[in-house]
């Protein structure tokens, strides 16, 4: 094995069993706190796997996890624990793999725009079959899950989640995906099948996405379409992966802690305008910083480098 590999594999590993551990030592905040940097880690890790390499904005994070949270709302007290995860798991790759096949021959702004709209779809759609059919609006979430538990549960997608993204960079497919995101055009010419390296990656992406809403849905004592299905979470996923960088598969985590931090300040001292200050950081940095933190680091280190 190489040697720096190696090295790498057991600082990970030491990593995950100090990560493991920690609950015991936190606070109720504090372990609130550890379980949002975690989820916000899940949420930018698996958008940066697609979005990273092919370039695709997407907004539907919140489309996907709010089906996990929803069907935990729905089955949570009705059937075990991992069937539900395993049921949210096949709905949300099920309805990635239908809009992937549908959608992403488009790109560009055209890709953007839909997939906001079918997050905004999907909570309209939640909406009008619990007015309806159900004759209630939202769900209360009675499930034996603890804090703790939580917790692991999400340190143990974030593992999956950069171990799955340490893999498919190192693969055909993740190739495949490069060429796609400099030249779609050219993949194609080249004998790549776009669409379909294109759509795998988007269901894949989508089922770690899902799997989150679901682990964190017995968080809330009671979930309706509009917490489950609120547009701002594809923004602040948006925003964490851009601040960090989506070129290197560590990078959103470097936006995911200094904005879960910045955003949990915010949410509390100004909650009435949380919006518009998310609006105006995503602004600054886009315009301040657009290759990330990432870009940033390797840029000083290139010219510290060519300095005599």
């Amino acid at each position: 094995m190489n040697p720096r590999l190696a090295i790498g594999s057991l600082a990970a590993l030491l990593a995950i069993a100090g990560l493991a551990l920690l609950p015991q030592y936190l606070s109720g905040y504090g372990l609130s706190l550890a379980i949002g940097i975690l989820n916000y880690t899940v949420l930018a890790t698996a958008w940066a796997l697609f979005s990273g390499p092919t370039r695709y904005v997407s907004l539907a994070t919140v489309a996907f996890f709010g089906i996990g949270a929803y069907t935990v709302a729905v089955l949570g007290e009705v059937l075990a624990w991992p069937l539900v995860l395993l049921i949210a798991l096949g709905i949300g790759v099920a309805v990635a793999l239908l809009v992937g096949l549908s959608t992403l021959r488009l790109s560009g702004v055209y890709f953007v725009i839909f997939t906001f709209g079918l997050a905004e779809l999907i909570r309209q759609l939640v909406t009008w079959f619990e007015v309806n059919k159900t004759r209630t609006l939202g769900r209360y979430v009675f499930v034996d899950i603890s804090q703790t538990q939580i917790y692991w549960q999400l340190l143990a997608l974030a593992v999956l989640v950069f171990l799955a993204g340490f893999l498919i960079q190192r693969s055909r497919l993740g190739l495949a995906l490069r060429v796609i995101g400099d030249d779609e055009m050219v993949a194609r010419h080249v004998g790549i099948d776009t669409t379909r390296a294109k759509v795998l990656l988007f269901a894949f992406s989508a089922s770690f996405m899902t799997l989150a809403g679901a682990v964190m849905a017995p968080r809330w004592t009671y979930i309706d379409p509009a917490i489950a299905f609120n547009p701002v979470l594809s923004f602040q996923v948006l925003i964490m992966a851009l601040l960090g960088g989506v070129h290197r598969l560590y990078g959103p985590l470097l936006g995911v802690v200094p904005l879960t931090l910045l955003f949990e300040y915010l949410l509390a001292r100004f909650p009435n305008h949380f919006s518009i200050l998310i609006g105006l950081a995503f602004m600054v940095i886009v315009y301040a910083i657009p290759q990330g933190v990432v870009g940033l680091i390797e840029k000083l280190r290139v010219k510290r480098e060519a300095s005599p």
